[in-house]
C-alpha cells in the first residue's frame, strides 16, 4: 500500500513536505502523532491521527505516538484561547496507560516485527532538562522572528485574544521541537503528523533537526474535521463523543455515526473507517439512489462502533435504536443494560413514584392518571386503552383494570409507558 496515495483518495492531506513520499518510497519510516494526556480516554477528534497511524503500519511503516506528559503540563497555543489545565504526574501516567489500552485496537504494539508501533511519553526527557539547558542547547537555534512568523502566535498576539500569549505557551513550538529532535535522534523518526493546526509546530521541529544537527525530516497534516454545517466535529450537545464507554455509551456512541448528513457520511467512511476506496465508491452510488436507505451512515456507524467497541457492543446498539424507533419487545427491554437504558431513553419524561405502590400492585388507572401525570384524566386514558393506543415494557394493555406489580419493574426500578407510537414516558420506583 502506498500510505501518500492512501491518504490522498480519503480526503486526510492538508499539507506535505516536499520530499516526504520519496522518503517513504525509499526506507521504512517512522513516524509520530502528538497526542494530549489530559483525559483518560480518547475522543473522536483523536480519531484521524490515529488512523493516519493505522493506514502508516499497515503500509509497512513504523508509528509512535506520543503521549505529551511534558506538553500537557504547558498547553499548545494553537486554536485554543486560553491556557489549558496543567496535570500532576500521576495523573498523567494513569491517562497514558489508559490511552495505550485504547489505542491497542488500532495498533499493533505487541508484534516483534521492525515495525511494531511504540508509547513514548515526553514527560520522561523533557523532565531532565534544565532552564538553562535548554535555552543553551535548544533555544540559541531558533530565532525569535522564526517563532513569531507561526500562525498560531500571531493569532494570539493581533489584539483579538483578551487574554494574550504566556511565555510559557509562546515557548511550547521549541518543546514540540524538542520531542521531534528526541525521537530523530534516538528512534530515527524522520516524519511527524498531525492536524493543519500543528503545522507550525511540526515545521519548528523539521527546522531544529537542519539547524542542530543538518539532518532531514518531515512534516504531513490532515485537514481539521468539520461538519457540513461548518460546526466542530466530535461535539454533541452534552460535549465530546468519547471512545470510554464508561463516558459515551456504545448506543450513544453509534448514534453520533448514524445521525450524521449524506454529505458528512461520505466523507467519514473514508477518513474513519478503513473499507477500501472500491467498496466506499460502491456505497456512495447506493446511496446517491436512495439516500432514504441510509446505507452510508448504516455502514459507517457499524465500521467504527465495531473497531472502537466491538461487534457485540454494536449488535446491541442495533437492537437498542429498533427499540426506540422501531417495534422492539419486552424481552428486548429487558436485555438492556441500565446505561444503554437510559441512553435510549434521555429527554423521555420521568415520574418518580413510591417503590411501595409496586410492591402491593397498582392499577394502570390510577397509576397513569393519579400517581403520575402521564395522562391528564382517567377518563383520556380509559380511551386510549381502548384504542388499543397504550403499551407498558411495549407489550399492549388490553383492558383498563390491568394492574401493575415489582414484577413489571425493568431493572427492578423503571416502567416504560407508551401512548401512540412515538410518546414515551418513564416511571421510575424509589
Amino acid at each position: 500500500m502506498n500510505f501518500v496515495n492512501e491518504l490522498t483518495w480519503r480526503g486526510m492531506i492538508h499539507d506535505m513536505m516536499p520530499g516526504t513520499e520519496e522518503q517513504l518510497e525509499k526506507e521504512m519510516t517512522t513516524a509520530y502523532v502528538g497526542i494530549d494526556p489530559t483525559a483518560d480516554s480518547l475522543h473522536i477528534g483523536h480519531l484521524v491521527g490515529v488512523m493516519m497511524l493505522k493506514h502508516f503500519q499497515v503500509a509497512g511503516h513504523k508509528p509512535i505516538v506520543l503521549v505529551g506528559g511534558a506538553t500537557g503540563m504547558i498547553g499548545d497555543p494553537s486554536g485554543k484561547s486560553q491556557e489549558r489545565n496543567l496535570l500532576d504526574e500521576e495523573t498523567l501516567r494513569h491517562n497514558q496507560n489508559c490511552l495505550k489500552e485504547q489505542l491497542a485496537k488500532f495498533l499493533d504494539f505487541s508484534t516483534e516485527a521492525e515495525n511494531g508501533a511504540e508509547m513514548v511519553n515526553n514527560y520522561d526527557w523533557m523532565k531532565e532538562f534544565s532552564f538553562l539547558e535548554f535555552i543553551r542547547d535548544i533555544g540559541k537555534h531558533i530565532t525569535v522572528n522564526y517563532m513569531m512568523s507561526k500562525d498560531s502566535v500571531k493569532k494570539r498576539l493581533d489584539g483579538s485574544s483578551k487574554s494574550g500569549l504566556s511565555f510559557t505557551e509562546f515557548t511550547y513550538q521549541l518543546v514540540q521541537g524538542t520531542d521531534f529532535l528526541h525521537l530523530y535522534e534516538t528512534k530515527n523518526c524522520k516524519l511527524q503528523m498531525g492536524g493543519s493546526d500543528q503545522w507550525g509546530n511540526i515545521t519548528t521541529g523539521t527546522e531544529l533537526i537542519r539547524r542542530k544537527l543538518g539532518g532531514e525530516a518531515f512534516a504531513l497534516t490532515c485537514p481539521l474535521i468539520t461538519k457540513a454545517d461548518g460546526k466542530k466535529f466530535g461535539k454533541t450537545e452534552s460535549g465530546n463523543v468519547w471512545l470510554d464507554p464508561k463516558r459515551t455509551s456504545p448506543y450513544k456512541f453509534y448514534q453520533f455515526w448514524l445521525n450524521t448528513s449524506d454529505e458528512d457520511a461520505e466523507r467519514y467512511i473514508k477518513i474513519f473507517t478503513l473499507l477500501p476506496k472500491e467498496e466506499i465508491e460502491k456505497l456512495v452510488a447506493e446511496h446517491q439512489e436512495a439516500p432514504h436507505t441510509r446505507i452510508l451512515q448504516k455502514t459507517l456507524a457499524k465500521e467504527v462502533t465495531c473497531m472502537v467497541h466491538s461487534e457485540a457492543d454494536y449488535d446491541a446498539a442495533v437492537e437498542a435504536s429498533q427499540i426506540l424507533f422501531g417495534k422492539g419487545t419486552e424481552e428486548q427491554l429487558r436485555k438492556l443494560d441500565e446505561d444503554t437504558f437510559l441512553s435510549v431513553f434521555e429527554g423521555v419524561p420521568q415520574f418518580p413514584v413510591d417503590r411501595k405502590l409496586f410492591d402491593e400492585g397498582v392499577g394502570v388507572i390510577d397509576l397513569l392518571a393519579e400517581h403520575t401525570q402521564v395522562f391528564p384524566s382517567k377518563g383520556e386514558l380509559r380511551r386510549t386503552i381502548k384504542g388499543g393506543g397504550l403499551s407498558i415494557n411495549k407489550s399492549k394493555v388490553a383492558a383498563d383494570d390491568a394492574t401493575v406489580d415489582a414484577a413489571s419493574l425493568i431493572g427492578e426500578k423503571y416502567l416504560l409507558v407508551q401512548k401512540g407510537k412515538k410518546n414515551y414516558f418513564l416511571i421510575i420506583a424509589g
